[in-house]
């Protein structure tokens, strides 16, 4: 696309106001809607869906322990925006193209509104998934203060759904963060980073064929998507004006498959503050942050010493990661613009202590699962990902009890890297440790080639997203609860997790 980077200004989430607050409760409707928005100046509107009819949806924000029921509602049109594969699992000819279920992603919450990609519902609910319980879901955000966010999880279009925008902030909070005196308020910014690719009308273009098309089928999936521009807020390559203080920004990796490796092209160091599910031990100071698709970051940058200039976010991984394309690669991502002088006296702080972390003792795990992560050709050539080489439908194989510890072996027999992402519960990262992945596929014997490797320093907090690098064996450890029920783990590269890479699992009583 020829459009002027650092042209538009940054739009900001509006925070989505509750219907009703009642006694100890509130109450939120949110309405899916096709919607037409301004991604750039230079660009036609872009019809897309959103939550609320914006793109991307509505911030919602809640405090740590608040009950909260959302009613999700369905009133997209019964055409889909996008190219659909009816041989995907789950999005044949017999279900209707157009289903919706809304995953909050990092949740801790009951199965019934955790959003099971087949508890999907159509508009005004006239056909529903097998596994669809009941119109108005419960959070009861027993959680410590974390960056979450919600987005569709339909089964076999996941990746259609939330790349024509079906994706917003989720922010829980608390008394106990905001004692810490981080930077707030209009100083506290979401940023959603996303990748599309946009025809000359201003329409979303997404792929209806792989590099080597499929000739017996007119859609087929495809094993990646990278766009070939970066959106942040729903903005194609915006500014953002900033004083010359402290602010907190909310990282989100809300990409299909696009990894980032973000850093300040002035090299200047930044103070990460929190993982996926809520603040670090201590900050940590970093000149460059790894996100998967999915993982989240909260970061602080103090600009006080940079009136008057302007700097930009930069990113360099590869794509696919680890080992990408160069024809892929994107640079560019938010430009800053640093005002002279800053409206109010900044009296935010970097607190040397954040959040002590729970410890999980691997001798208090009662279970061992060794998971593998393979990658397959389908009847038609294809790339076919799977979770412990079973697909979807297979026996439900991953049923820990409820209380209980358990470490996962993730063995990546790929090339990708894939994040792997399970629902209900957040986790640690042990370690990784290469491994001979020849003698596996023969042997099925794990022989490492390598030392452990402890997880980044990046990494060291509470995650429900993690790397699971090629060659390597990742171990993660968990606690299983509060709830019990039906959930699901999976890739969350989004054409992994459609084609098939991803499980249920049962936390059992």
């Amino acid at each position: 696309m020829n459009v002027t980077k650092y042209k538009d200004s940054l739009p900001i989430p509006p925070v989505l106001k509750p219907i009703n607050e009642g006694e100890g409760f509130t109450y939120y409707k949110v309405e899916m809607k096709e919607c037409k928005v301004s991604v750039h100046s230079e660009l036609p509107k872009t019809p897309m869906w959103g939550y609320e009819g914006i793109f991307p949806g509505p911030t919602i924000e809640v405090e740590s322990g608040e009950r909260v029921y959302i009613k999700w509602e369905n009133q997209l049109p019964p055409v889909h925006l996008l190219p659909i594969d009816f041989t995907v699992h789950g999005a044949h000819h017999n279900v209707p193209p157009v289903r919706t279920v809304v995953h909050v992603h990092g949740a801790v919450v009951e199965p019934e509104s955790d959003g099971y990609p087949d508890a999907w519902f159509t508009n005004g609910y006239q056909q529903v998934g097998e596994k669809f319980v009941k119109q108005v879901y419960q959070y009861d955000n027993c959680m410590n203060a974390c960056t979450l966010w919600y987005h569709d999880h339909a089964i076999g279009i996941t990746r259609l759904n939330i790349y024509a925008g079906l994706a917003g902030f989720f922010l829980v909070k608390s008394e106990k963060e905001r004692s810490l005196n981080l930077p707030t308020g209009e100083y506290d910014i979401p940023l959603l980073i996303q990748d599309r690719t946009f025809n000359q009308d201003g329409s979303l273009y997404y792929p209806k064929q792989p590099k080597e098309p499929v000739e017996e089928l007119e859609t087929s999936i495809v094993p990646e998507f990278f766009g070939e521009t970066i959106l942040v807020n729903g903005k194609v390559w915006p500014y953002l004006e900033v004083e010359p203080r402290k602010y907190r920004f909310r990282v989100l990796n809300g990409s299909n498959s696009r990894f980032y490796r973000l850093k300040l092209d002035r090299d200047q160091y930044m103070f990460q503050i929190s993982t996926d599910r809520g603040l670090l031990p201590q900050p940590i100071g970093i000149r460059e942050i790894t996100l998967a698709p999915a993982e989240r970051v909260d970061i602080i940058i103090d600009f006080s010493n940079l009136g008057g200039k302007r700097i930009t976010f930069i990113n360099d991984a590869p794509a696919p990661f680890p080992n990408g394309d160069a024809e892929n690669e994107i640079i560019d991502v938010l430009q800053f613009r640093i005002l002279p002088e800053v409206v109010y006296i900044d009296t935010s702080s970097i607190p040397a202590q954040l959040e002590q972390l729970p410890f999980l003792s691997e001798k208090n795990a009662v279970k061992r699962r060794d998971l593998t992560l393979n990658h397959l050709k389908d009847k038609y050539g294809r790339e076919l990902m799977l979770l412990d080489n079973k697909g979807w439908d297979a026996p439900i194989s991953e049923n820990p009890k409820l209380g209980t510890t358990e470490i996962w072996y993730l063995i990546n027999l790929t090339p990708d890297t894939h994040p792997i992402h399970i629902h209900l519960i957040d986790f640690q990262i042990l370690d990784r440790r290469e491994f001979n992945v020849d003698k596996y596929n023969k042997e099925k014997v794990i022989e490492y080639l390598g030392p452990s490797m402890a997880p980044e320093p990046q990494e060291r907090g509470r995650k429900d997203t993690v790397r699971a690098n090629p060659n390597e064996v990742t171990r993660i450890i968990m606690q299983f609860g509060p709830y019990s029920g039906l959930y699901v783990w999976h890739c969350h590269m989004l054409e992994h997790e459609d084609y098939e890479m991803m499980r249920p699992y049962i936390v059992i009583r």
